[in-house]
């Protein structure tokens, strides 16, 4: 074969093969590769190549054990569920993910700094929220969570393995390590206001899925 067609074919399948990763990893020595498998990595040096990886919550540290078609739904459009302590509607929420089956990331909001972040995020202050890859939901409705899970392609049974738990719950800000010397105690935070309900030109017509 000419040298120059072979040149191209290379590069074509080359060109064919990154399109189809999902992965790129930066090797140690600075060498790049790409695959189609979560790969073992150090953190950092993995980049998703998936639509909405960008705003995606990390995913849970057990994800590997998923199956491969729900690893692959939670890889497109992870879910972070945004709660608070004392909180009846977050409580009902997680238990519909937790019934459903749904790998989930929790974040919880607890100082100004969460909430202030949280408005930033979804829009609200309200607790609990659900972000559904870029897609957030205010307030505990279950059948808006369904109907954007069933969007997404989360299966309506559980199909995780048996014994599966979430990672554990972070703050959505995190927390800087306390310092040598007593600090003047902060500022009371103000509270996220929970499961308010939605406006009434917001509740009249479903918003558009955003993932």
């Amino acid at each position: 074969m000419n040298p120059r067609r072979l040149l191209i074919a290379c590069a074509v399948a080359s060109l064919a093969g990154s399109a189809l990763a999902q992965y790129k990893v930066v090797a140690p020595d600075g060498s790049i590769s790409y695959t189609d498998r979560p790969p073992l990595a150090e953190p950092g040096k993995v980049t998703s190549l998936r639509r909405g990886a960008a705003a995606a919550s990390a995913p849970a540290a057990n994800d590997g054990a998923l199956p491969f078609e729900l690893r692959q739904i939670a890889s497109r459009y992870p879910v972070t569920l945004y709660a608070g302590a004392n909180c009846a509607p977050c409580d009902n929420g997680r238990q519909l993910l937790q019934q459903r089956g749904v790998p989930y990331t929790e974040r919880s909001i607890t100082t100004e700094e969460d909430t202030a972040a949280l408005s930033r995020l979804s829009g609200g202050r309200t607790i609990p929220s659900l972000t559904i890859g870029v897609q957030p939901l205010r307030g505990f409705n279950p059948t808006d969570w369904a109907t954007y899970l069933d969007a997404a392609g989360y299966p309506r049974e559980s199909r995780l393995p048996r014994g599966w738990q979430p990672p554990t719950v972070t703050p959505l800000i995190a927390r800087e390590s306390a310092p040598s010397r007593a600090a003047a105690p902060p500022a009371a935070a103000a509270p996220a206001r929970v499961d308010a309900p939605p406006p009434a030109d917001e509740a009249a017509s479903a918003p558009a899925l955003r993932f």
